[in-house]
This record gives C-alpha cells, structure tokens and sequence, in this order.
C-alpha cells in the first residue's frame, strides 16, 4: 500500500510538473493537424504584439521617472514574441513546409530560393525588432509575412481559404 501512494505521489507531480512545461505547438511529424493558415495567423498575431511593445517601449521611456519594471516587462514581451515568430518559421516553415527543389527545375528551383530568401528575411527582421525599437523593422516583417503568403499559397489554395473563412 506503501508503495502504491508513493507511486500515486510521483504521478501526481509529473503531471504538476507538465503543466509547467512551454509546449510546442508542432512537433516534426506530419500529422496534418495544424494548418498552415493558422500558423500567418500566428505570426501575424506576434507581430502585431512587437508592435504594441515597442510602443509601450517608447512611452514608458519618456516618463520621469522611468517604470523600470514596466518598461523590464515590455521589452521582454516585445522579445519573446519576436522569438515566436523565429520559432514558427525555423521549425515549421523551414524544416517543414518548404522542401528542397531540384535546381535543373528552373521555375521550381527559382521559387524555391524565393521562399528561402523570405523565410530568412522574417528571421532578420524579426531580430532586429529585438534589438530595437525601430517600428520600421515591423512593418517591414508585415510586408515579408504578405509576400511570402502569396508565394506560398497558390490562388486556388488562396480561393479555398477564402470560402472556407467565411
């Protein structure tokens, strides 16, 4: 009996413990489950939160005197989110979504690259926002994540998103 409680212990602090943990929303299985939509959207959602940072940024900055933990919590929101975005696209979009083309395939290949240089962009600019607090950064990742939609997705896929969204 003894040692039944202390097994029931140990289950119960694992799952304690668990709760915790930062999941991630994909793994590198391709179980169809999360929609490439979903994951603009995350971006999207992201960026606009890097936005709303670097504003309160900006403003805290100004006060006399400076909220210092204010000003701790923004910059380390404004962070974190930027890091999402170079989550999504690193381990879902990179590794996932985007396949190697063979280059004798020119328009293949030429898209591809394109795809790459975008993808990479997102990183940089995504970066710099945590190194600044330069709005130019995010609109610039607003209209990377814009273009890289429309490279991504084909118009029909962009058709059937647009009748299944509404």
């Amino acid at each position: 009996m003894r040692l039944q409680k202390v097994v029931l212990f140990a289950l119960v602090a694992v799952f304690l413990a668990a709760g915790t943990v930062s999941l991630y929303g994909h793994c590198q299985i391709p179980c169809g489950i999360y929609g490439d939509e979903m994951r603009f959207k995350m971006i999207e959602e992201d960026i606009t939160t890097v936005e709303k940072s670097i504003k309160q940024i900006l403003e805290l900055s100004k006060a006399s005197p400076v909220n210092y933990n204010q000003l701790v919590r923004w910059i380390t929101n404004k962070d974190e989110h930027a890091t999402k975005i170079q989550d999504i696209v690193n381990a879902y979009f990179f590794t996932q979504r985007i396949s190697p083309v063979d280059p004798s395939d020119k328009k293949a290949y030429q898209e591809y690259i394109h795809k790459l240089e975008l993808l990479h962009q997102l990183l940089y600019y995504a970066m710099k926002t945590k190194q600044t607090t330069d709005l130019a950064h995010v609109e610039k990742l607003r209209t990377l994540l814009q273009e890289f939609y429309d490279v991504y997705f084909s118009p029909e896929d962009k058709e059937h998103l647009k009748e299944h969204n509404h």
